[in-house]
C-alpha cells in the first residue's frame, strides 16, 4: 500500500503521524485527552483523499466514478475544517504552550493538505473527461461549497452524514440559508472569505507544482 502512494502523499502521512505522536505523548503525560478529537477529525479529514485516489485510477466517467466524486464533495469540507480546531487552543499548565501550537498547527496544516491534494486529484480526473473551462468553474464552485460546509459544521454543528440521514432538516437550513441571505450574512461572508482564502492556497500550491506531486501512483 504504502509503495503505491505519491511522494507528496507520503509526507502528508509523515505529518499526520507526527500530529498523532504529538497528541500521544501529550496524552501520556498529562492523562487527559484534551485535544482527543483530533483522531477523528483527522479520520474524517483522510476520507476525501481516500475518494479522490479511487476515482482518478478510473478511465470512465460511469455512474462508480459520479458515486465517488458524490462521496468526496460530502466529506471534502471535513479536510479544511481541521483549521477550525485552532479555535480549541488554550494555554493549558503544566504543558508547554509551544507544545500545543505545534500540535494544533500541525493538524491544521494536515486538514488543508488533505484538502488540497483530494480536490486537485478530481480536477485532474474531470480534465480527463471535461473542457478546461468547465473544470475551473467546478473548482472555483468548490471552493464556496468547502467555505459553506465549514461554516455549517463548525457553527451550525451539522454532520457529513446528516445529508444521509436526515436530508430534510439539512436541505431546509440551506433553503433559509439561500432565500434569507440578509439574515445569514455571517455565514455567507464566513463562505466568502474561507471559499477565496482556500482557493488562493490552492491556486499559489498549484504554481509551486504540486499538482503534479498529488498523481496517484499506479
Amino acid at each position: 500500500m504504502i509503495k503505491n502512494i505519491s511522494p507528496l502523499e507520503r509526507m502528508l502521512l509523515v505529518s499526520i503521524l507526527f500530529n498523532m505522536l504529538l497528541l500521544l505523548v501529550r496524552v501520556y503525560f498529562t492523562k487527559e485527552l484534551t485535544y482527543g478529537f483530533y483522531i477523528w477529525n483527522t479520520f474524517l479529514a483522510v476520507l476525501p483523499l481516500l475518494f479522490s485516489r479511487a476515482l482518478f485510477k478510473l478511465d470512465k466517467c460511469n455512474f462508480k466514478a459520479i458515486v465517488l466524486m458524490a462521496c468526496w464533495l460530502l466529506f471534502f469540507p471535513n479536510a479544511p475544517y481541521m483549521i477550525t480546531d485552532l479555535f480549541h487552543y488554550v494555554k493549558e499548565p503544566p504543558v508547554p504552550q509551544w507544545y500545543d501550537l505545534l500540535l494544533v498547527i500541525t493538524g491544521a496544516w494536515n486538514g488543508l493538505l488533505l484538502g488540497i491534494v483530494s480536490l486537485m486529484q478530481i480536477e485532474q480526473f474531470l480534465s480527463r473527461h471535461l473542457k478546461m473551462i468547465w473544470v475551473k468553474t467546478i473548482v472555483i464552485i468548490s471552493f464556496g461549497l468547502c467555505g459553506y460546509g465549514v461554516y455549517i459544521g463548525r457553527f451550525l454543528r451539522f454532520n457529513s452524514w446528516d445529508i444521509v440521514i436526515n436530508p430534510v432538516m439539512v436541505l431546509s437550513a440551506s433553503a433559509h440559508h439561500i432565500f434569507q441571505p440578509f439574515e445569514n450574512i455571517r455565514l455567507w461572508a464566513f463562505t466568502l472569505l474561507f471559499g477565496t482564502m482556500f482557493g488562493i492556497i490552492y491556486f499559489t500550491l498549484q504554481q509551486l507544482g504540486i499538482k503534479k506531486q498529488a498523481d496517484v501512483t499506479y
